[in-house]
């Protein structure tokens, strides 16, 4: 049988490609869109891509009196919403559902912590821990018994598959420093002043300096991961870049001892083995988004010159960023295929 899914937020660009993906995978059957501004108007108004292939009319985006008799009967549900709304609807979900949710809410264990980035307090702090954090390459075994998952934000997913090889083998010292850069629509459908086409548009402006609000989850992976305190070692500094798709980090490392550019190349790829959608270039070989546009693959490469190396990431932000990683955890967690309906290259050129 189908798994029936519902998604909530179906009117901005992360519930969009969530809709764009799930139409075709060969195990979903999509019950249900709702959204806010946009109710009552046809899908594929809404997001003109998906005319001829979807025409279902969005619902009215649900209340804590609501969510449970909608999603009940699903067999999960994704929260495509701004940050602080899926922790108003989560406690009233049916645990039979299980819960994707896309934004921040959940990622952050620690409610003050939450607190001190997101600028408001948590609202459901009794339902943190039962949220596993969602980066599939680094959490699968917990995904694939986890009825609640974080899916990460998309900055941390591409500094963390950067930094998981050397960090767990503890080959790192010093501070690391995270320069990224990502395109216009990270910041949403709704277009604000930073983001106005005529204002980014031929632009190059770095913003949230030590307060990115995806600092703390990358510090809490990294400590997962190495068992060590990461939060005053770590430094995230993102850049807005004049482009509409697309994040690229340039991860600056110093290494506890000398390595080569091969044998940090054998230790990625012994890391991600079995992870499909990361993609190892080689030395020397700088990724390029435009190879990972609509794509759920982050591409991966590196340099190194004694103790100091440069590792080079790049993926979709609303794909391997948002969209396609959350149908990647949906895959683990109903023991499907980790591929299943994500196998789609990107164009060239």
């Amino acid at each position: 049988m189908a798994i029936r899914v519902g998604i909530v937020g179906g009117s901005g660009y992360g519930g969009g490609e969530l809709v764009r993906l799930l139409l075709f995978h060969p195990a979903v059957e999509i019950a249900w869109v709702a959204a806010h501004e946009q109710a009552g108007r046809s899908i594929a108004d809404v997001h003109p891509n998906l005319r001829r292939l979807a025409e279902f009319r969005l619902l009215p985006m649900p209340t804590t009196d609501t969510i449970g008799s909608l999603t009940e009967g699903l067999d999960c549900v994704f929260l495509a919403l701004p940050h602080g709304r899926s922790m108003e609807l989560v406690p009233w979900i049916p645990e039979s559902v299980k819960v994707i949710d896309l934004a921040g809410d959940f990622r952050v264990k620690d409610p003050h912590v939450f607190e001190a980035h997101y600028g408001q307090a948590h609202r459901a702090p009794d339902q943190l821990e039962r949220f596993v954090y969602g980066l599939t390459e680094l959490r699968r075994a917990e995904i694939a018994r986890a009825s609640r998952v974080a899916n990460p934000g998309c900055f941390a997913t591409a500094v963390l598959l950067g930094l998981a090889p050397l960090v767990a083998a503890r080959r790192l010292i010093g501070p690391v420093i995270a320069d990224a850069k990502t395109g216009s629509s990270g910041a949403g459908a709704k277009p604000l002043e930073t983001t106005h086409h005529p204002r980014r548009a031929n632009s190059f402006f770095a913003y949230k300096p030590f307060v990115h609000q995806h600092l703390p989850e990358i510090a809490q992976a990294l400590a997962y991961l190495a068992e060590d305190r990461w939060s005053e070692r770590f430094l995230l500094q993102v850049h807005s870049a004049p482009v509409v798709r697309g994040i690229f980090t340039s991860l600056y490392l110093t290494l506890a001892e000398p390595m080569g550019a091969e044998e940090i190349g054998d230790l990625f790829h012994q890391f991600y083995a079995d992870a499909f959608f990361v993609r190892l270039l080689g030395p020397n070989v700088s990724p390029d988004i435009t190879w990972v546009k609509h794509t759920n693959f982050c591409d991966i490469g590196w340099a190194v010159r004694g103790r100091t190396a440069i590792i080079f990431t790049a993926l979709d932000n609303l794909v391997k960023g948002a969209a396609g990683q959350a149908v990647q955890n949906m895959n683990v967690m109903f023991g499907l295929e980790e591929t299943t309906g994500l196998k789609w290259p990107g164009s060239h050129p």
